[in-house]
């Protein structure tokens, strides 16, 4: 636990990064009270990988817990299995019970990696969901109306398109927004494409006789791609528990754009330190390159230490030259295909004319990722996000 901070500098760390804080004032008003704040983070385990895009919000969960605050780490378990509608242009498809809690467990085992397990509260939103009954799932629904629902730009925009909107669809938020009034949550955190869920949280908390809950909405991280959101299903993304080579390798291959988004939401650096960073590639007093080094260094250390943290970049320089590996190295994407070995993936990518050249420049040890010498044979979804080197000059990214 940190020190004993001023209501002002908790606020500085609680909403670091913060895209949007609903509202600030009123936050200020609670930690005023000097009692521990109830601060709630809901997740759907649909997916049991926890990328460093989760990790944004993950992290800000960490920080109420470190300043000695309530952090309630809810699985929606019961709201996985209706599936959120949030920037969705179609249906989620429902999953059921088995899969959920699969998912729900290899995810709190990563979350150890962030949060303090001991110290956190895990709770699951079926507790109070199912102990409802379709009585109190019908008062529930009361609360709201469609037109309020059909507010939301993602059901509004299905609505126009002629696209099913399915009445569970519209229960959802509902939902999520009564696991704050169970909780009496003090503070609710998110990704801002969760505001209007959120937001209605507020709303139910109101209508029971509660004060509201303050929102701290966090920005969505971008991608490796450096255009569409981080996501296992787009393949733009890098794993808290990936080997700490691949982490370091995914992160410096992200285009120049992004550098300041992942200072501040990846490394989590101080607001401070990433606009010194961003003032020296303006004005072109730091070098690219030095910069997005210095990122992955430092989340690689978030969830391996240091020393493991300054051994990947030093490996990492040491196998790719600064002057050796192009911005525009060739990449491929394995996505279904039926062979996924080293031979068959080179001849695919061109780099080598038939099995038999890239068996032979395999068993040379001329195709390698990171310092290992991989065999003709290896399975390249092992190293999906890293960088091949083959031959002497030549690179090949390996996509999922």
């Amino acid at each position: 636990m940190d020190p004993i901070k001023s209501v002002e500098e908790q606020i500085g760390i609680l909403t670091h990064g913060a895209a949007e804080v609903i509202e600030t004032e009123e936050l200020r008003r609670k930690l005023e009270r000097g009692k521990p704040l109830v601060a709630k983070l809901g997740v759907d385990t649909t997916a049991p990988v926890i990328t460093l895009g989760h990790a944004v919000v993950l992290r800000r969960l960490a920080a109420f817990q470190r300043l000695g605050h309530r952090a309630v780490f809810l699985i929606g378990d019961e709201t996985s299995r209706v599936g959120d509608p949030s920037g969705r242009s179609d249906t989620r498809p429902a999953l059921d019970e088995a899969a959920v809690e699969a998912a729900a467990a290899a995810f709190l085992e990563q979350v150890g990696a962030i949060l303090d397990l001991s110290q956190v509260e895990v709770r699951r939103n079926s507790e109070w969901l199912r102990a409802l009954g379709f009585s109190g799932a019908l008062q529930l629904a009361s609360r709201s109306t469609v037109a309020r629902m059909l507010e939301r730009e993602d059901f509004l925009k299905r609505f126009r398109d002629n696209q099913p909107i399915y009445l569970h669809e519209l229960i959802y938020p509902l939902m999520q927004g009564y696991d704050s009034v169970a909780l009496k949550a003090d503070v609710e955190l998110g990704a801002t494409e969760q505001k209007f869920n959120l937001l209605m949280g507020r709303q139910l908390q109101r209508d029971y006789g509660m004060e509201p809950q303050v929102l701290v909405l966090m920005p969505i991280l971008t991608g490796l791609d450096g255009s569409q959101k981080m996501s296992k299903s787009l393949g733009n993304y890098v794993a808290i528990n990936e080997n700490p080579d691949e982490m370091f390798g995914k992160l410096m291959s992200i285009p120049d754009r992004v550098i300041g988004e992942y200072l501040l939401l990846a490394a989590d650096m101080t607001p401070g330190e990433v606009t010194e960073r961003i003032r020296g590639l303006e004005s072109g007093a730091a070098n690219p390159r030095d910069v997005k080094a210095e990122m992955a260094e430092r989340t690689v250390a978030l969830y391996n230490g240091r020393p493991t943290a300054a051994a990947a970049r030093d490996r990492f320089a040491a196998t790719f030259s600064r002057r050796e590996v192009p911005a525009d190295a060739p990449s491929i994407r394995l996505g279904d295909a039926e062979r996924t070995d080293v031979a068959a993936v080179l001849v695919r990518a061109g780099l080598v004319q038939s099995i038999t050249e890239a068996r032979r420049l395999a068993d040379q040890g001329g195709v390698r990722s990171g310092e290992s010498r991989l065999g003709w044979d290896e399975d390249l979804r092992r190293h999906a996000g890293a960088t091949l080197r083959v031959g002497k000059h030549r690179f090949l990214r390996i996509e999922e």
